[in-house]
């Protein structure tokens, strides 16, 4: 077995990749994220120790929700990345072991090797990590629990970053992290308590999807109703891809009155709908689609490519763009040219990628028209009277959420099939780039409000859970699970995870999750998921309907 990772909705087979990665992760990549993990953990156990004595480090805090998010899939693919993650990581871990001790800090006999192993060439970090990865925990249900467990806080790191990159923190979040990694190291835990566990993942996941919408909406303004332009104009273009919408403000800065033109692709899709970029008269609108179609899209586009986080899709032999290809931020690929992080009250500098926009060709046009999204919950709720009338009215019988991820699994084009299926009177809200399924679709709308609300990122899905609750206050309901509301979910990585834990945490319940169960649940695991809260897995598009509609 040259690897084994399993924490995608891709795992080959739905067990686990073992030869390579599905996403084009190389064995020694997948090894040495591992190691990093494992090296996360080990600091994460002395600094749980110092905060107990008053010690918080800033650095190691910040240290270990980037550590964490560069292992989500698709994020970072650069073997020396993380080579140099985890000999800066050994040397902060000793730095708090130090700080703990100098403290009057007493270390236990019984420490994790995590908190103890030392390395500094590759040969010694390639002869450990093959044996820190998940299938080191023997116990099928306790390595299902941990795995689940450290995949929602990598979820949430990631969260956490770009709010931490937009000035925002909450300190208990990363004191949770860390007590969480911890957790996964400690033999002791039952999977009852392992479980209580997995529960107060969800809580902090909702913790820090708050935090975010705070920081983006603070800094940028609240989401507002927005049709997005899916053509080009003439002028060279740059296209931005990801997640951080702090990334998207110095890129914009940055080429206003160059002659360049930014677009946005796939999760960078609602940087559209926020008000403080709507100034910009070169952001044009939104390229191509799903994260997943990026070799042909790229090909196309003909300008330098930015992606600000993961679902970077490593490209072919072949491919002409390959060298038009820049990552920043936690994301990383060989080959690629990375952007280095900002200076502290700075901007990143971004000049070489706009110079290089400037001797490319304008994008070839792929498609034309309009998008509608923007509906987060200060917008939804902006349209509270009309949304509670059609409603009470009976014009909408119930509402789908259709948040999450979208992949290349032909299976996924259930989503697409399902959406078209849905009787008229029913709205889809959504957010994610699952709605590259659908919302091209001419659904048409209900007394004006279109039938695709989108509210966003991933991580807005906090705002399609801040509506659920508004609607159950509105309506007077004592259960969240009493509104008209189906979840039919897509996912494929951690973030999606962490979501997932978020709405079980608030009590929603009788989830379609698809179009696989994840892997990492050993049936005993998944069997309590489905008995407490009525996860469950999808059929066919008209059975599905009519149970949702039972």
């Amino acid at each position: 077995m040259n690897m084994f990772c399993y924490q995608c909705q891709e795992t080959a087979k739905g067990t686990g990749c073992t030869i390579s990665g599905v996403c084009g992760k190389k064995p020694e990549v997948a090894n040495m994220q591992d190691l990093l993990v494992f090296v996360l953990k080990g600091i994460s156990i002395y600094s749980t120790r110092a905060r107990e004595l008053g010690i918080e480090n800033d650095k190691v805090n910040k240290f270990i929700f980037d550590g964490l998010f560069m292992t989500i899939t698709n994020a970072n693919f650069d073997n020396e990345r993380f080579v140099s993650a985890v000999r800066e990581g050994l040397k902060l871990r000793e730095e708090i072991k130090a700080a703990f001790i100098n403290a009057g800090g007493k270390l236990p006999s019984n420490l994790h090797d995590s908190a103890s192993w030392t390395g500094d060439t590759v040969e010694e970090f390639e002869a450990k990590n093959i044996s820190v990865g998940v299938l080191s925990t023997e116990n099928e249900d306790i390595r299902s629990l941990r795995a689940l467990i450290t995949y929602g806080v990598k979820g949430m790191a990631a969260y956490t970053e770009h709010a931490f990159n937009l000035g925002y923190e909450d300190k208990s979040i990363y004191k949770f992290m860390q007590d969480a990694l911890v957790a996964t190291t400690d033999d002791t835990l039952s999977a009852d308590q392992l479980v209580s566990l997995v529960m107060e993942t969800g809580k902090f996941g909702v913790t820090a999807m708050a935090l975010l919408d705070k920081a983006n909406t603070t800094t940028y303004g609240n989401p507002e109703i927005t049709k997005v332009d899916i053509g080009v104009r003439n002028n060279p273009g740059i296209l931005i891809s990801g997640h951080d919408l702090r990334d998207m403000e110095d890129l914009l800065k940055q080429t206003e009155n160059t002659g360049v033109d930014v677009y946005t692709h796939s999760e960078m899709l609602p940087a559209n709908y926020y008000p403080a970029f709507k100034k910009y008269n070169h952001f044009v609108g939104n390229y191509g689609s799903s994260w997943w179609k990026q070799k042909e899209e790229f090909e196309t586009f003909n300008g330098p490519i930015l992606f600000t986080t993961n679902c970077i899709v490593p490209p072919g032999k072949d491919a002409s763009y390959s060298d038009k290809v820049y990552t920043t931020g936690a994301a990383g690929f060989t080959g690629f040219k990375h952007i280095a992080d900002r200076p502290a009250g700075g901007q990143k500098d971004f000049s070489e990628i706009i110079a290089h926009a400037k001797k490319c060709n304008p994008p070839i046009e792929i498609e034309k028209g309009e998008i509608i999204g923007g509906f987060a919950h200060n917008q939804v709720f902006a349209l509270a009277d009309k949304v509670v009338d059609a409603v009470k009215s009976g014009a909408i019988k119930k509402f789908f959420v259709m948040a999450g991820c979208d992949g290349r699994m032909k299976d996924r084009n259930y989503y697409t099939e399902f959406a078209a299926a849905l009787p008229k009177d029913t709205v889809i809200l959504t957010a994610g780039c699952a709605k590259y399924r659908y919302n091209k679709l001419p659904l048409g709308d209900i007394n004006g409000i279109p039938r695709v609300l989108d509210a966003g990122q991933c991580n807005d899905c906090y705002s399609l859970a801040v509506i659920a609750m508004k609607l159950k206050e509105i309506f007077n309901l004592n259960d969240i699970n009493e509104l008209p509301i189906a979840y039919n979910i897509a996912w494929y990585e951690q973030k999606a995870v962490i979501v997932l834990l978020a709405l079980l945490y608030l009590g929603v319940k009788n989830i379609h999750l698809g179009p696989t169960l994840p892997g990492f649940l050993s049936p005993n695991v998944a069997k309590v998921l489905v008995e407490k809260f009525g996860i469950a897995g999808i059929g066919t598009v008209d059975d599905d309907i009519k149970s949702f509609l039972n």
